[in-house]
């Protein structure tokens, strides 16, 4: 290998001295360590904050068996429940808050044209902190009307409208002024973002005030599919709806299930939806009665963005949940289908027009994708009648003179013939013209669980739980019943998309519940190991005083994908390649990959600094080997890391930073 450059070095070029590992590595099993801190908080609340709609629940952790959930956001749409509400916001031509959910969207709505431009209105912007590779502190949004603004400052003011909400319907319901320090914030993200993502959702979380840097324990990030799979192990079977062919469900043969189980189940939520509390039975479920220690149950969450499996394992007696399998998942919620239809608005009118109709008349463009929305709803695998969307008159209006001809004649010409025109003014599709633009979408989905029934982790799972908003889909529901259907049973809570909700709060009630986590990541620190020919790479030779070291070495703490118990603390010991020095410093890096040699590897990122000041011990009592303790605590979907120098006491603490590096 041909001599890199001294800069390709990180450690030569930062001229540390560095640090160099003391003892054989161990690991240390505190897991309780964390667990019995004093819970002082009167309210959790949970934000579901969805791609397409977002919501809140709480209960008071005096009476943890009612969650409280919102029941009607003002101005909902016919059709759609709406317990939770659009995630859309406008700010004003002056970049400041205005308003989010329904009302936002009903006020872009009612301003001219002309001057909707100058506000700024954005929706399904969730996504980006997904589809962004490089998510920074600066990463922008673009509103509807073009113009950009920054993510952080869009998501720290919808958490913001959630605090405000939230404490003034708990002042409502308890009748004195709630503050924000009595209140345990629990914020879900999906499993499969990328450990920038959830930390920017923390970071937004304490710009709008929920917490602060200093007491961060008062906010948890929770995983969506965990969140879910709490809920539904309180779950009793008349509180569910069974796909698979095995068993009756509430009086129905398995050929009706499908459709009449759901339509007496939504009649349920239906009455229950007067009240605002939903009752979770203490009593485990019954679902749980059948099933044993060690059995394993697959959580399917499919939203508007992402589509988020976990596999879970109990552990009992109390019902505990171990990750069996790291969360996989993609980018196949239920937006997928929106594109499909947009793309077939292009493909009859034109790729131009459509552009320009988004961005001349954005608030007609919301329009039609509201419409669209309550007939997707309405998709179904034995469906035979049309479905019809009503076209904005804007949208007509506005293709006459962009075109010169009408949207009729469009129709006529293009070659989409499952599309056709009604004399009312509506776009009459046919069932599988709609079945036709969830198929990608479902397809994804489809393929991504049989890879997954085909790890050896899954093989013998007994459920499946499909939650989430786009699992009220029946064509969604079908097609995952066709595929794995023979290999577990699967099962759909009734309230399916409160479901992350309701668990979120039942989370932060009892974070605890979740005992082993798989590490998305493998995470070590750069050390000094001293030099080994025809074992080191010769560019990695640094001889500093006489000694030969080896530089650039990923110590490793943790591998991706490794099983880690909640509060597991991981413990190494360091001392000062040189022993004057003064100050240590420890940087932390991570990787997607298992088999990591150098922090100068394809992939390694650094995510953290330990600064530790060595000086203030007499001399006298200060050893010749200074031992430097290395701990990183694991199993939270957040990471400490902490040094200690042992001669001295001193410790230095820091929380892995994934947008500052």
């Amino acid at each position: 290998m041909a001599p890199t450059s001294a800069c390709s070095s990180p450690a030569r070029s930062l001229g540390d001295t560095g640090i160099t590992p003391l003892s054989p590595s161990h690991t240390v099993n505190d897991a309780d360590a964390n667990v019995s801190e004093q819970q002082t908080f009167l309210v959790v609340v949970a934000v579901d904050f969805g791609t397409t709609s977002s919501g809140y629940a709480y209960s008071f952790t005096k009476e943890p068996e009612c969650i409280h959930v919102m029941r009607r956001w003002e101005g909902g749409d016919p059709g759609v429940s709406n317990q939770k509400t659009p995630t859309t916001i406008l700010l004003t031509p002056e970049r400041k808050f205005h308003s989010f959910g329904y009302a936002a969207r009903d006020f872009y709505h009612d301003l001219d044209p002309s001057e909707a431009k100058q506000w700024l209105y954005l929706e399904k912007f969730k996504m980006k902190l997904h589809t962004t590779g490089d998510l920074t502190m600066d990463t922008d949004l673009t509103a509807a009307n073009g113009k950009k603004i920054k993510a952080l400052e869009i998501f720290a003011y919808a958490l913001q409208y959630f605090k405000e909400q939230a404490l003034k319907e708990l002042s409502d319901q308890t009748g004195s002024e709630f503050e924000n320090s009595d209140v345990r914030w629990v914020i879900t993200v999906p499993a499969i973002w990328k450990q920038p993502a959830k930390q920017f959702m923390r970071q937004a979380a304490y710009q709008a005030g929920l917490a602060s840097p200093e007491n961060s324990e008062q906010l948890f990030i929770a995983l969506e599919p965990e969140a879910a799979s709490i809920y539904c192990r309180k779950l009793r079977l008349h509180q569910m709806i069974e796909l698979s062919s095995k068993a009756t469900v509430n009086g129905y043969s398995s050929s009706d299930t499908v459709g009449a189980g759901f339509a007496q189940a939504k009649e349920h939520v239906r009455r229950n939806r007067q009240s605002r509390t939903f009752l979770v039975e203490n009593v485990i479920g019954e679902i749980w009665s059948e099933l044993e220690e060690g059995d394993k149950y697959v959580v399917v969450d499919s939203g508007g963005g992402t589509v988020d499996v976990t596999v879970h394992q109990i552990r009992l007696p109390e019902g505990h949940l171990k990750e069996l399998y790291k969360a996989t998942g993609g980018p196949y919620g239920s937006l997928g289908v929106d594109y499909e239809f947009e793309k077939l608005l292009c493909k009859i009118f034109g790729e131009d027009f459509i552009e320009q109709f988004k961005i001349k008349r954005p608030a007609a463009w919301v329009d039609l994708m509201i419409a669209f929305e309550s007939r997707k709803r309405a998709a179904a695998p034995d469906r035979t009648n049309p479905l019809n969307i009503t076209l904005p008159f804007s949208f007509i209006d506005y293709y006459k003179k962009f075109r010169g001809h009408s949207v009729e004649h469009a129709l006529r010409k293009s070659n989409v013939d499952f599309v056709k025109w009604s004399s009312q003014g509506m776009l009459r599709m046919s069932p599988d013209a709609m079945n036709a633009l969830f198929k990608p979408t479902i397809d994804s989905i489809i393929e991504h669980l049989r890879d997954l029934f085909q790890k050896p982790e899954v093989s013998t799972v007994k459920f499946l739980f499909l939650v989430g908003g786009f699992a009220e889909a029946p064509l969604l529901q079908q097609a995952v019943q066709a595929a794995v259907g023979d290999k577990c049973r699967i099962i759909i809570p009734q309230d399916v998309g409160l479901t992350i909700l309701k668990g979120a709060v039942l989370f932060g009630l009892d974070p605890a519940v979740i005992k082993v986590r798989r590490s998305p990541l493998t995470y070590g620190v750069g050390v000094l190991n001293r030099y080994v020919e025809g074992k080191h790479p010769p560019e990695k030779l640094l001889v500093k005083d006489g000694t030969r070291w080896c530089t650039d070495v990923f110590d490793k703490f943790i591998s991706a994908d490794q099983s880690v118990a909640l509060g597991e603390l991981v413990k190494r010991s360091y001392t000062p390649a040189k022993p004057s020095q003064l100050v240590i410093v420890i940087n932390i890096y991570s990787s997607e990959l298992d088999n990591v040699s150098f922090i100068t590897d394809p992939g390694v990122k650094k995510c953290g600094t330990l600064r530790l000041d060595l000086t203030g011990a007499s001399g006298a009592a200060v050893p010749t080997r200074r031992e430097i303790q290395t701990l990183m605590q694991f199993g939270d979907t957040e990471i400490k890391a902490t040094a200690i120098d042992v001669a001295t006491s001193k410790s230095v603490k820091v929380g892995i930073d994934f947008l500052n590096y």
